[in-house]
C-alpha cells in the first residue's frame, strides 16, 4: 500500500508538471499584439527561478557562446594569466607615485603575476612589498585593472595598463595623492557588472566565496532554469511569431525596460539603492528605477564632457533617440527596437566591437537620414564628407576622453552636430544630481544621494548642504523616518553631539521606523551603528561605543574595520584580555589588516608581551611603513625598550610625513632631554 501510494503521489507530480508546462507554453504563444508591457510577466522572474551558468546556455547555442566570450562582457574578468592580460611587461616597467614616494613594479613569476611595492633612499631599496595579483579586470579593449584577494577579501591594486596608451599607470581614483595603495575595497556593486553573480559573502564589504569568469548570458536574459526546463521537455515557441516568456530576449522588451538591461551596468554613477534592494534583485525585463536610482552630477555649459560607462544616458539625450522614440509602437511590434534607435540598433551584444565593420553603425544613421526621406544625407561640405569617407560616426559621435579614467578614448554617445570651439569653452556650473533612470525620485533618495556623492567621488561641501535640505529634523517624527541619513551626514560633518542628541530625542531606538537590527547585503544598519559607536568613542563615552560596535559587528560579522573598533574600546575600556580575543580574530580573518595588526601589537605590550608586540609591529610595518598610529606606537616600544635614537629616528619619521603631529613633537624633546 505504501508503495503504491508512492507511485500515485509520483504520478499527481508529473501530470501537475505537465499541466504547468502546457499553461506556460500557452502563455509564451501569446501574440505581443494582445499582450500589453504590464501583462508581460516572464517565468524566469519567479523567486523559484534559478541560474544555470553559460556551459548551460552553449549546449544549445553554441555559435552564440562562442563570438559572444570574444566580446568585452565576455571578457570583463577572469584570473589573472598571461593569455587573459593585454599588458606589456618589461623589467624597466615603472611608475612612481610623488605624493607617497612608493614605486611601483608588474612582473612574472612563472605563470603567476605580482606587483612590487618600493621606496628608494638614493640607490638603495628601504622598503620592499609584493603582492600577487589574483583577477584581472577588464577586456583590454581599454584597460586591464588588477585585484588582489586576501582570504577572499579583494582590493584594487595601485597599477592598471592602458592599452590604448600601451602604458601603465595608477587607476582611476589613485591618482595626485589619493593612492590607496592595495586597500581599495572591491565590493559587491563593482563586482556585479563585471562579473555575473558573484558568491558574495553578507555581512561584509568585499569578501567573496567564488567569482564566475565574466559576465554571462544570464546576466542580459535572466536566469534560465525554467527556460532550460521547457525546452528540455520538448516545448516549442516560435519566436518568429510570439515572445517566449521562459527567458528574456532584452530585443522584445519594451524600450524602456530594454534600456535598463544596459544601463544596469552601462550607466555607472552614483547609485542608490531603493530601501530594502541590493545589486542582486534587479533581473532584466523589470523596472530598474524600482531596485535603484542612479545619479550624475549635471552642469551647465559641460555637453562634451562624460564619463566612461555613461553610453545610454548620452543617447538617451540625442534627438536622434528623442524623435524615434515612441511607447505606442512598441505595443504593436514584437521587436520594438526596431522602430526606436537604442541600444542594440547598433550593437549586437553577441558580438565584439573589433569586428563589427563601420558600416553597421553608418547604416544605423542612414536608414533615417537618407534622401528619400525629410531627412536628407549630410549636409557637410563634400570635401569633408570625402575626407572621413562618409562616416557619421566619426563626426557626429566623437571619439574622446572620458573624464573619470585616464588614457581611454571612446565615442561620445550624444550623436549631435559637432560643438563649436567657443561653446566648448565656456565656463561650466553645477547644476544638480540628476536622477538618469527615474523621473521624480523622492526627497529621501535624492538626499541620500548627494551624501553618497560626498562621500565616494567628490568632497565639495555643497553635496552636504543639499543633502541637509532635503533632509528635515525639526520634529521626532522626522528625526525617526531620516535617521540613518540624519547620522551618516553628521558623521561627515564630524558633528558627533548631533548624532547623540537625535538619540536622545528618539529615547528609544528600537522604535526607529527601520529597525537597526536587521541584516542586508549593503550592511546599512551595519554602518548606522558603527557610526553612532564612533559619535559616542571620538566624545569619550567608551562603554556606550562599545554597544554600538558590538550591534555592528553582529549585524556585519566580516567587516574588520567593526570589529577592530569593537577591540580597541575593550583595550580603552581595560578589559585587555578579551581585546586580544578579538583583535587575533580579525588579523586571522584579514591578515593584511593594519589597524588591527596595529592594535593588537599594543594590547601585547601593555600585557607586558613584548616580543609578540614587537613582531606583530614590524609585521605592520612591512605593510604600511607610514601608519602614522603605527609609528608612534613603535616609538613608544623603542622607549620602553629603552632604544632612545631609534625612538628619536621614528618620531622624527612622523614630523616628515606630518609637522602638525603635537604628540610627536613633546616626546622628542623629552628624549632629547634625556639624552
Amino acid at each position: 500500500m505504501k508503495i503504491l501510494s508512492q507511485k500515485i503521489v509520483a504520478f499527481i507530480s508529473l501530470l501537475t508538471l505537465i499541466l504547468f508546462l502546457t499553461y506556460c507554453g500557452d502563455t509564451a504563444q501569446k501574440s505581443a499584439d494582445t499582450k500589453s508591457e504590464s501583462e508581460q510577466v516572464y517565468l524566469n522572474h519567479s523567486d523559484t527561478a534559478r541560474y544555470v551558468g553559460m556551459s548551460q546556455c552553449k549546449l544549445c547555442h553554441q555559435d552564440i557562446y562562442n563570438s559572444y566570450i570574444e566580446t568585452g562582457m565576455g571578457k570583463s574578468f577572469d584570473h589573472a594569466s598571461k593569455q587573459k592580460s593585454a599588458a606589456k611587461y618589461s623589467e624597466h616597467t615603472v611608475i612612481y607615485d610623488k605624493f607617497k614616494d612608493f614605486y611601483y613594479h608588474p612582473f612574472w613569476k612563472k605563470d603567476s603575476l605580482f606587483i612590487m611595492e618600493f621606496r628608494l633612499q638614493g640607490k638603495d631599496t628601504v622598503y620592499k612589498r609584493i603582492e600577487k595579483v589574483d583577477y584581472i579586470v577588464g577586456s583590454g579593449h581599454h584597460t586591464n585593472s588588477h585585484i588582489t584577494s586576501s582570504n577572499g577579501y579583494l582590493h584594487q591594486m595601485p597599477m592598471t595598463f592602458y592599452t590604448q596608451k600601451q602604458k601603465w599607470d595608477f587607476p582611476p581614483g589613485f591618482e595626485n595623492g589619493f593612492n590607496t595603495r592595495f586597500s581599495r575595497k572591491i565590493g559587491l556593486e563593482c563586482m556585479s557588472c563585471h562579473n555575473s553573480l558573484p558568491d558574495f559573502v553578507e555581512g561584509s564589504e568585499n569578501k567573496f566565496n567564488a567569482l564566475p569568469e565574466g559576465v554571462n548570458c544570464e546576466r542580459c536574459h535572466g536566469p534560465g532554469s525554467i527556460h532550460v526546463q521547457q525546452r528540455s521537455t520538448g516545448t516549442k515557441i516560435d519566436t518568429s511569431k510570439y515572445i517566449d516568456y521562459s527567458i528574456v530576449n532584452p530585443a522584445k522588451l519594451p524600450i524602456d525596460r530594454q534600456f535598463d538591461v544596459c544601463q544596469r551596468c552601462h550607466l555607472q554613477g552614483n547609485t542608490v539603492l531603493k530601501e530594502g534592494k541590493s545589486f542582486f534583485d534587479f533581473k532584466p525585463g523589470m523596472k530598474l528605477s524600482d531596485y535603484m536610482t542612479t545619479f550624475l552630477p549635471r552642469y551647465k555649459n559641460a555637453d562634451n564632457e562624460f564619463i566612461m560607462a555613461s553610453h545610454a544616458d548620452r543617447l538617451k539625450q540625442s534627438k536622434c533617440f528623442i524623435k524615434s522614440f515612441n511607447p505606442e509602437t512598441d505595443k504593436k511590434s514584437l521587436k520594438p527596437y526596431k522602430n526606436s534607435l537604442t541600444c542594440v540598433t547598433c550593437h549586437n551584444p553577441h558580438l565584439s566591437v573589433k569586428v563589427t565593420g563601420k558600416e553597421i553603425f553608418n547604416t544605423a544613421c542612414k536608414n533615417c537620414h537618407s534622401s528619400s526621406t525629410k531627412n536628407n544625407l549630410c549636409s557637410e561640405k563634400e570635401e569633408v564628407r570625402v575626407k572621413v569617407n562618409d562616416n557619421c560616426v566619426s563626426c557626429h559621435m566623437p571619439n574622446s576622453g572620458s573624464i573619470d579614467i585616464p588614457h581611454v578614448s571612446v565615442h561620445d554617445h550624444y550623436i549631435r552636430k559637432p560643438m563649436k570651439k567657443e561653446e566648448i569653452q565656456k565656463v561650466k556650473e553645477f547644476i544638480g544630481l540628476c536622477a538618469i533612470n527615474e523621473k521624480n525620485p523622492d526627497n529621501y533618495i535624492k538626499a541620500k544621494a548627494y551624501i553618497q556623492q560626498y562621500d565616494k567621488f567628490e568632497y565639495k561641501v555643497e553635496y552636504l548642504d543639499s543633502a541637509q535640505f532635503y533632509l528635515s529634523d525639526k520634529t521626532k517624527e522626522d528625526v525617526i523616518r531620516n535617521f540613518e541619513l540624519l547620522v551618516h551626514l553628521n558623521f561627515i560633518k564630524m558633528d558627533y553631539k548631533k548624532i547623540v542628541f537625535y538619540l536622545n530625542q528618539i529615547g528609544d531606538i528600537d522604535k526607529l521606523k527601520k529597525p537597526l537590527n536587521k541584516k542586508s547585503w549593503d550592511n546599512a544598519n551595519a554602518w548606522t551603528t558603527y557610526r553612532i559607536g564612533e559619535a559616542y568613542y571620538i566624545l569619550g563615552d567608551i562603554p556606550s561605543a562599545y554597544t554600538f560596535y558590538k550591534k555592528a559587528c553582529d549585524l556585519s560579522a566580516y567587516n574588520p574595520e567593526f570589529r577592530n573598533k569593537l577591540g580597541a574600546s575593550l583595550l580603552a575600556m581595560k578589559r585587555v584580555p578579551e581585546a586580544i580575543t578579538v583583535l587575533n580574530d580579525v588579523v586571522n580573518e584579514s591578515p593584511k589588516f593594519v589597524q588591527a595588526i596595529n592594535n593588537l601589537g599594543y594590547a601585547n605590550l601593555v600585557s607586558g608581551n613584548v616580543l609578540k608586540a614587537e613582531e606583530l609591529y614590524n609585521k605592520a610595518l612591512a605593510l604600511d611603513p607610514d601608519y602614522e598610529s603605527l609609528l608612534m606606537n613603535v616609538a613608544g616600544l623603542k622607549i620602553y625598550q629603552k632604544k632612545y635614537k631609534e625612538a628619536e629616528v621614528v618620531l622624527k619619521s612622523v614630523l616628515k610625513k606630518n609637522p602638525e603631529n603635537e604628540q610627536a613633537k613633546i616626546i622628542l624633546i623629552q628624549l632629547k632631554k634625556l639624552n
